[in-house]
Parts: structure tokens; sequence; C-alpha cells
């Protein structure tokens, strides 16, 4: 026996459901959604990489500043000996 289609009603109720499709589609959100977080997670890793260079710049030249006073210090001393 088959079922007959009753004229009339919804489709749904009588058309097959494609399970393999929706699954991969579902994945495809899934793979995108997991891209979009990982974009979003390195530009954030990027800008703290940025602030931490400045960071460290700042603290070379001030180093260097330091060793530069030291210096001219050193010379001013000497040149009133």
């Amino acid at each position: 026996m088959s079922a007959r289609r009753a004229p009339g009603g919804s489709r749904f109720l009588y058309d097959s459901f494609d399970a393999a499709t929706a699954r991969i589609e579902a994945n495809e959100r899934v793979a995108e959604e997991r891209w979009a977080a990982l974009d979003f997670r390195l530009s954030q890793i990027d800008a703290a990489l940025e602030r931490l260079e400045k960071r460290l710049w700042l603290g070379v030249y001030g180093v260097a500043a330091f060793l530069l006073a030291q210096g001219a210090e050193a010379l001013i001393q000497a040149a009133t000996r």
C-alpha cells in the first residue's frame, strides 16, 4: 500500500526532508562563525602586540636618553675640572 497524496494541504507533510543538505549548511554556518570569532580574536591580539611594541620602544628610548644624559654630565664635569 502506498500513501496517496491528498489534494491540498502542506507539501512539507509529504515531501522528504534532505537531512544531508541541512547538516552541510549548518556546518558551513558554524565554520563561518568560527572564522569570524578567530578573526576578531586575532585583531585583538594584533592590537595588544602593537601596544606592547610601543611600550618597548618607549623603554629603549628612555634608556638611551638616560645614557646620553649620563655621558653629557660626565663631559661637563670633566670640562670644569
